[in-house]
């Protein structure tokens, strides 16, 4: 898993004075899911429009498979398979027949057509209903043989466009184990672009979280939650069987603490803010100190809150900077009337 795959370096693209996506630099390796996260407008399908040659962007470059997109968007297209948010397909036609009807347009040989898109009907779970019509089939149903559209040339790279959208929450989870079962059996890199973050942490090898055009992280979930508890603090609480008494005669021990920042009580619970994760000598300590502990519990950081954090965080930096341009055009316009 050490090839790179998709490689973007410095990838922008700008409509007029407006960069919908700004310097993006990108690597996923051959076999990895990689999660695109962000908001609907972030930038995320103008990326793969991008990647896929269907767009050129206004400064650096994509590369997929060892094609460079821009020049050579057709290569590009024989290598990697594309599902968009909302897939069609002929509703008077039969699972089966609008497979075949992809497999001819890819320019796949007739003499297998057949066989192989049987074989991927039965490998995205739809070998039982190959042979009804798809104006019978539910969302989940057509994202199956979306995947089975994709699959069926066999490509090196899979792009997912909001892959979740419109499925029931057992659905999500049957194909989101599918996806994962096939980048895993066949080797397949797969990228998908998503603002349900709940949904794709449950897949991902990694993921990069995309704000007004610009990636502002990306990493594995556990870096990406480490990182965050390093600059907001580690916090611990710990239930007691015991009501604590106020004011805690153990405060003082726990306040010298190497590492602990704050404590603060409330009826059986102790909650302890940290530099760094010390649970064992608070756990350590308390034990020592004969209390009886009926559960502890660490603070992490799940995907919906470590993008969240990072949204407000350039939130805040766009207000700044909005602030900061206002007032610099009021004293421009200021002097320029008092010349």
């Amino acid at each position: 898993m050490n090839d790179p795959i998709i490689q973007l370096e410095g990838l922008t693209k700008c409509y007029g004075k407006k960069k919908a996506v700004d310097g993006l630099d990108l690597v996923i390796r051959k076999g990895e899911i990689f999660g695109l996260l962000g908001p609907n407008g972030a930038g995320k399908t103008t990326t793969i429009l991008m990647m896929l040659g269907l767009t050129e962007p206004t400064a650096g470059t994509v590369h997929v498979c060892g094609h460079n997109a821009t020049r050579h968007p057709i290569a590009v297209k024989r290598s990697v398979g594309y599902m968009p948010d909302s897939v069609g397909f002929y509703d008077n036609m039969t699972a089966l027949e609008n497979l075949l009807y992809i497999g001819r347009l890819n320019g796949l040989a007739e003499q297998e057509l057949k066989a192989r898109a049987a074989a991927t009907l039965e490998l995205v779970g739809l070998a039982g209903d190959m042979d009804k019509k798809t104006s019978t089939f539910s969302r989940g149903m057509k994202q199956r043989l979306g995947l089975a559209d994709v699959l069926i040339k066999q490509p090196a790279v899979i792009i997912l466009d909001e892959p979740t959208l419109g499925i029931d929450p057992s659905g999500v989870r049957d194909f989101l184990a599918l996806i994962r079962q096939l980048s895993r059996q066949q080797g397949l890199t797969v990228l998908i672009s998503s603002h349900h973050l709940h949904h794709v942490q449950q897949v991902c090898d990694r993921v990069g979280l995309f704000v007004n055009g610009r990636l502002e992280v990306e990493g594995n979930i556990d870096t990406l939650s480490g990182n965050l508890l390093a600059r907001e603090g580690y916090v611990t609480t710990v239930t007691l069987a015991q009501a604590i008494a106020q004011p805690w005669p153990l405060l003082p021990a726990f306040t010298a603490l190497d590492g602990v920042k704050e404590v603060a009580v409330q009826d059986h619970v102790a909650t302890f803010s940290c530099e760094r994760d010390i649970t064992p000598s608070i756990v350590r300590l308390l034990v020592e100190k004969g209390c009886d502990i009926t559960g502890v519990h660490k603070k992490d950081y799940g995907l919906d809150e470590i993008y969240q954090k990072y949204f407000e965080n350039n939130a805040a930096e766009n207000i700044t900077h909005e602030k900061s341009a206002g007032f610099l055009q009021r004293t421009f316009f200021k002097k320029h009337r008092e010349q």
